[in-house]
């Protein structure tokens, strides 16, 4: 395959999460493999340049501005993973570079802080670590192009993310970072090549990961003709000006789509709705739902709206001909709402006026077993079972402490325990609808202390509306109409991000091996799907 194919393709796959990361990736992958730029017979072999190193390096011993250096074991067939064009030759890391890790020199964060004190930019120097500049300090051990190689607390095996980086200028390096110097060598190849290594087996260490000197300047790499690694890093620069680009795109897309959702759903929020508009708006979002939700947190957010417009008589018509349930006339007195008016019929009440929040009672982890006929509730749901109830009824269970104000149904008999309420529906009260009610008041906000707890004189404080019971069933009925419809946007998602990863993953897999049939029929599947 051609790999300009993948970029023509990009458009197909630019909304996967990570494209533009493992484009960056691939790039680099075609650029060590000599895959990105023509050949030229007129370069320089690489067998020469490599004569020319050593000539350079002996050079430098006898001048004494580098140490001698063990011979290292000539590489093997197969060291690297992949075929190199003719006029290449694989090399270990220290055949083409040397080591100065025995300049680098640790200074802690206390004690920079001291000796940068008082002193202007101008006499500070940054200071290297692992993967990025730590800070600053007085003073700087290096003062020349070099290329740092993480020695520990490094992404090894994470291929998307960078172990290597250019420094160049004074500089300080610390001993996170191994060091190395080219000679008669691209730097900027290099650390694309140390990028795009594969690690594993080379690196020790179970809660830290650790590249040791001596496995750090054994790695293979692939030496091009010198002339072909600068044509090389010129093309890769432009290319990665051009995912800069991409993802700068990217950006604004979602920039503007989140304004657009925001913007849409925040019409259908507002307190008092123009009734001439407001369905317009509705028909609007419905319309646009599958432009305006392509993540996650933007279909969590329409749910929200959803419950949102349940609870204040948005989401179906009132009918005149719905009476309020005797009893829910006779316990609540009509109060006037403290956002807009009230729907026809609807009422509106404290939450202690309505609602009893019931204590649990603590059951030990003794009494409790992993199955049974009630379920055990704790502040954020089940936590066991048991053989008894504290309530027969169906009830909402509400987060007392640690989860404050979390909200679980039960359609059955339960055990709440003591670090959370439960609450029996009234019968004016469809269950289902005062669920709605109660996370539309964001019990969670009440929540006070380290460990977070809720109070029922905070939560009997807040205000809440109560419709005609047949319009709850309506609405609940809407509700599920609308969740569904929402979980089907999810799987949708779900299953576009699947595709464009396939289709990813074939063009990539196409791209940096010879083509196969198997390979060719894979990503006609994928792109069939896309």
């Amino acid at each position: 395959m051609n790999p300009d194919r993948l970029l023509a393709l990009y458009e197909r796959i630019a909304d996967t999460p990570d494209a533009v990361v493992r484009l960056r990736r691939f790039i680099l992958d075609l650029a060590v493999r000599g895959r990105l730029v023509a050949q030229d017979p007129e370069d320089e072999p690489a067998g020469e340049l490599l004569k020319r190193i050593a000539l350079e390096k002996a050079r430098l011993i006898k001048a004494g501005e580098i140490k001698p250096e063990k011979p290292l074991t000539p590489i093997q067939f197969g060291d690297l993973p992949f075929h190199l064009p003719g006029a290449w030759l694989g090399v270990r890391l220290a055949d083409i570079s040397v080591c100065l890790d025995y300049r680098r020199k640790p200074i802690n964060a206390t004690e920079r802080e001291k000796r940068i004190e008082g002193k202007s930019p101008r006499e500070l120097f940054p200071y290297f670590g692992a993967t990025q500049q730590q800070g600053w300090i007085d003073g700087f051990l290096f003062d020349e192009e070099l290329v740092l190689l993480g020695e520990d607390g490094v992404p090894f095996f994470d291929p998307l993310r960078p172990k290597a980086y250019l420094i160049s200028g004074k500089s300080w390096v610390n001993n996170h970072a191994h060091v190395f110097k080219g000679i008669l060598i691209s730097h900027a190849f290099l650390v694309h090549c140390l990028n795009v290594f594969d690690y594993s087996g080379r690196v020790v260490g179970a809660t830290r990961s650790k590249l040791n000197q001596a496995r750090a300047i054994n790695i293979p790499v692939p030496l091009p003709p010198l002339a072909e690694q600068h044509r090389i890093v010129a093309k890769v620069d432009e290319l990665m000006a051009l995912c800069d680009r991409l993802e700068t795109a990217r950006a604004q897309r979602e920039s503007t789509r989140d304004r657009l959702a925001a913007a849409s759903l925040a019409r259908l929020n507002a307190p008092d709705p123009d009734p001439a508009t407001f369905t317009d708006h509705a028909r609007f979002v419905l319309d646009a739902l599958s432009a305006l939700t392509t993540r996650p947190d933007q279909i969590k957010q329409l749910r929200q709206t959803i419950l949102n417009l349940a609870v204040r008589g948005r989401l179906v018509a009132q009918d005149p001909a719905d009476e309020p349930h005797a009893e829910l006339l006779a316990k609540i007195p009509t109060k006037p709402l403290h956002q807009g008016h009230a729907p026809m019929n609807w009422r509106s009440a404290t939450v202690g006026t309505l609602l009893d929040f019931k204590y649990g009672k603590g059951l030990k982890a003794s009494e409790r077993t992993e199955t049974g006929p009630v379920p055990v509730y704790g502040s954020n749901g089940v936590v066991g079972y048991t053989d008894d109830s504290l309530t027969d009824r169906p009830s909402i269970i509400v987060g007392r402490k640690g989860s404050a104000g979390a909200l679980n149904l039960c359609d059955g008999p339960s055990w709440t325990t003591d670090v959370a309420y439960f609450v029996e529906s009234p019968a004016f009260f469809n269950l289902q609808f005062l669920l709605y009610t109660l996370s539309a008041l964001d019990l969670d906000k009440l929540g006070k202390g380290v460990k977070p707890g809720l109070s029922r004189p905070d939560a009997y404080e807040l205000l809440i509306c109560i419709p005609p019971l047949a319009e709850q069933h309506r609405i609940v009925a809407k509700v599920d109409e609308l969740m569904a419809l929402c979980d089907r946007l999810e799987a949708s998602l779900a299953t576009a991000d699947s595709t464009r990863r396939r289709l990813l993953d074939a063009l990539l897999r196409e791209a940096l091996a010879p083509t196969t049939t198997a390979d060719s029929i894979e990503t006609a599947e994928a792109l069939a799907l896309a």
